[in-house]
Formats: C-alpha cells, sequence, structure tokens
C-alpha cells in the first residue's frame, strides 16, 4: 500500500554518509530504484543534502537524505561537510558509505564514532565491492566482495557491515532489508492524544482560520491530531475560537477535551467551562514529539528575564510571514507584556537552530510539527547542554495568560512538575 501523503516529519529518515566519490550518490539510486540523485565521478558534486521521499519496501514511508562528503576541503567544502554533520541532528538510521576498493579510512572511523556518540542506528555499506581492491594485504586482482566471501572482515565482522556494488546491485536487496531491519526499531510509538481517550469520546478543535492560515486546508498538527482522534475511535468537532461556545451548547454530552490552537488560548479558556479539560495543540506535540515536562521547567524562565535579554523564538518550519505571524508578532508583544521588561529577540526557522546559545536566556520553540522526533530531542538536548530554559508556543502563552496549570490538568506528571 503507498503512502504517497505521510508527512515528512513522520517518515524514517535514512542518510547515506561518506567520503566523497565513496558512491554515496549511486547508492541511493540503487536503493531507491530510480534515479534520485546526480551521479558524477567528480568530486564534490553533491553540495547540500538531499532529500527524497518515497515508499521503501519492505519498510514503508520514508526519506532517502544524500549528503556531501565528510572530506570536502577548502572553505566552500568545509561548509558542505558541515551541512551533512547538521543532517545527523535529524536522522533516524545512518549508513556509512566506503569505497570498499580503498578500505576504511580516517574520516569514516570518526563518522562511526560520531553516530556511536549520537546513538544513531548505522550500517556499513562497503560499497564499489566488485572492483580490485587497492589495500595492502589483498592481491590486486581480488574483489572485496570475493574476499569478504573468502575470510571475515576486521572492519567490520559483526551484523553492522555489508558489502554491496550499486552498480552490478550486488548485495542491494540485502542492504535495503537491513537498513528495514534498523529502522524498525527507531519509529515513534506515541500517539498525540488518542491515549487519553476511549472509543466514543467527543473532542473538540478549536481552529482559528485567519490571515496566517493556509487557504483551502488545515495546518499539519491539526491533521495529524484528527487522525489520532479516529484512529482512538473517537469524534472530532472542529470549529473557529468564536464559535466555540455554539459547539459546546450544541453537544448532547460534554466533550472528553478541547483542544485549541495556542493563539486562542486565552479566549477558548474563558468559553470552556472549568469542569472540561483543555489543553492545545502545541502542548500535544511537545508530548510527541519532545518532552513536556522539560518545556513546562523552561516557561518558569518568562519570571526571570531582565531588561536586555534575548529570547530566541524557533519555528521547525519556513513559511511567508504574515503582518499578524504567531512567532515574530504576536509571541513578542504578549512576552514584552507579560514581563513588563525591555527584551530582545532572535529568530529562526526550518533547519536552523544556533549551536552557540550563549547570548540567549529562553528559548521558546513552536511544536515542531514539521521536524521529526529525533530532531525536535536534540534541540532539547542542546538547549540544555548549554544550560538555557527551552519551553513552546502553547506553554508560554498558557503560562502569560494564567491558564498553564488547567491546560496540563491531562497531564498528572507534567503538573506536578509545574507545581513543585
Amino acid at each position: 500500500m503507498p503512502f504517497p501523503n505521510t508527512p515528512s516529519s513522520e517518515r524514517i529518515h535514512i542518510g547515506f554518509f561518506g567520503m566523497r566519490n565513496a558512491g554515496k550518490s549511486s547508492l541511493v539510486n540503487a536503493v531507491a530504484g530510480q534515479e534520485l540523485a546526480l551521479v558524477s565521478p567528480i568530486k564534490g558534486t553533491t553540495a547540500d543534502p538531499v532529500k527524497k521521499a518515497m515508499e521503501l519496501l519492505p519498510l514503508g514511508p520514508v526519506v532517502l537524505v544524500d549528503t556531501p562528503g565528510m572530506d570536502d576541503v577548502g572553505p566552500l567544502g568545509e561548509l558542505r561537510a558541515n551541512k551533512a554533520l547538521q543532517s545527523l541532528n535529524y536522522m533516524d538510521v545512518a549508513i556509512v558509505t566506503i569505497d570498499a576498493s580503498e578500505g576504511i579510512r580516517e574520516p569514516d572511523r570518526k563518522l562511526i564514532n560520531l553516530l556511536e556518540e549520537k546513538s544513531i542506528p548505522f550500517l556499513i555499506a562497503y560499497n564499489k565491492a566488485d572492483l580490485p581492491q587497492n589495500r595492502s594485504g589483498a592481491s590486486g586482482k581480488e574483489t572485496a566482495m570475493q574476499e569478504a566471501d573468502r575470510k571475515e572482515t576486521k572492519d567490520g565482522a559483526n551484523q553492522n557491515a555489508i558489502y554491496v556494488s550499486a552498480k552490478t546491485k550486488q548485495n542491494i536487496h540485502e542492504l535495503k532489508e537491513r537498513i528495514a531491519s534498523l529502522a524498525k526499531g527507531t519509529e515513534n510509538q506515541k500517539r498525540i492524544v488518542a491515549d487519553l481517550l476511549q472509543p466514543g469520546d467527543i473532542v473538540v478543535l478549536v481552529t482559528p482560520i485567519d490571515s496566517s492560515a493556509p487557504k483551502g486546508r488545515l495546518i499539519l498538527p491539526q491533521q495529524q491530531t484528527i487522525r489520532d482522534i479516529l484512529d482512538a475511535g473517537a469524534i472530532a468537532t472542529v470549529c473557529r475560537e468564536h464559535e466555540l461556545p455554539h459547539t459546546l451548547s450544541a453537544l448532547h454530552e460534554k466533550p472528553k477535551l478541547v483542544i485549541t490552537d495556542s493563539q486562542a488560548f486565552g479566549q477558548v479558556s474563558r468559553n470552556t467551562p472549568a469542569e472540561i479539560p483543555l489543553t492545545s495543540f502545541s502542548i500535544l506535540f511537545a508530548r510527541y514529539k519532545g518532552s513536556l515536562t522539560t518545556v513546562v521547567e523552561g516557561a518558569a524562565q518568562l519570571n526571570r528575564l531582565r531588561d536586555g535579554d534575548i529570547t530566541l523564538i524557533s519555528e521547525g518550519c519556513t513559511h511567508h510571514r504574515q503582518c499578524g505571524d504567531i512567532g515574530t508578532v504576536k509571541l513578542p508583544a504578549w512576552i514584552r507584556k507579560y514581563t513588563q521588561k525591555e527584551l530582545r529577540f532572535a529568530f529562526t526557522s526550518g533547519t536552523e537552530f544556533p549551536e552557540d546559545l550563549s547570548d540567549c536566556s529562553l528559548v521558546i520553540h513552536c511544536g515542531g510539527c514539521m521536524l521529526t522526533e529525533r530532531e525536535m530531542q536534540y534541540r532539547l538536548r542542546h538547549a540544555a547542554g548549554c544550560h538555557i530554559p527551552i519551553t513552546n508556543y502553547g506553554i508560554a502563552i498558557a503560562q502569560m495568560h494564567g491558564i498553564l496549570e488547567r491546560s496540563l490538568e491531562p497531564f498528572p506528571e507534567a503538573l506536578r512538575i509545574l507545581k513543585r
């Protein structure tokens, strides 16, 4: 069954890494069964990570990522290599591609050490195994594949290595099977909201439609939450914020939960009876993609900000900014009003997330619906490693509207963190 509409953030990301001319692009094409990546004998052909969403059997929906060579040289080459390193932050599985005719070299070993440090599942693929070897001790006529058949290799005498040929397609099927086996253990088993529901429960979703809303569709976290509700056998009712009172009065029974877009938190809280649990999409996604307790702890920093402090507002997606944009307009205004401080703000979006956070006093992140779980987890760990508090849109807005405790009632562990 094809998965054409599976969001990129929900697909397993499989990256091909290694030195220039190890055959990464050729191997990507061989695994995909189509010409996805540009192949050339010229070193440094791949200048940026190239992504392709596809279905990879027997695994399912994936994103294959072809990366620049880790040994690229010169000022531009170093930028390319850094791009490859940055892509590790969202990679679920890595394929270390080695030119089997040359053998494993120092940049390969450094990459393997880095993958182990980051706890990224990886597989060593000795490509070009149909070519005669150049390594000392080899006959010069015997191919890497033949030597592997003749004796156990010291470089990969475990389940972590496989000899393949992108040119002859030898062992490509086996490689795909091994990738699928590695990737199955990386899938996000958490639920957005379904674990809070019983079949037949009613959930009301409040989705503001303003100038920043995409025309003709709901945004991704709203779509995914609706699907998760339906998967639980529950009933999803959708309305805009000013229609909420009529929606609640029209229901024949009390809803199990009201979920709102963060920007309407204040109005929705006023119009939702106290006995009905209330939360937001970004709070749900903090739990789904990251660590709800971490961002709850980070919200306390809003009360400690001082004049001149810098707050970094980071979004995982890139989009055209509207005049009422929540990240660059509404949040800074709410924060200034809440803190009564003269603050400074910095903004990032998409794959950008600063390595150096030393100038920041607080990071406020979006829900991360466009990011993989691994990328969101990396950003949380990185902020913690820099000793910078991090929270997210929904938590911060609930804090500033005085409704954070109420919005965390469905999540006892996070509520305990808040109250301690």
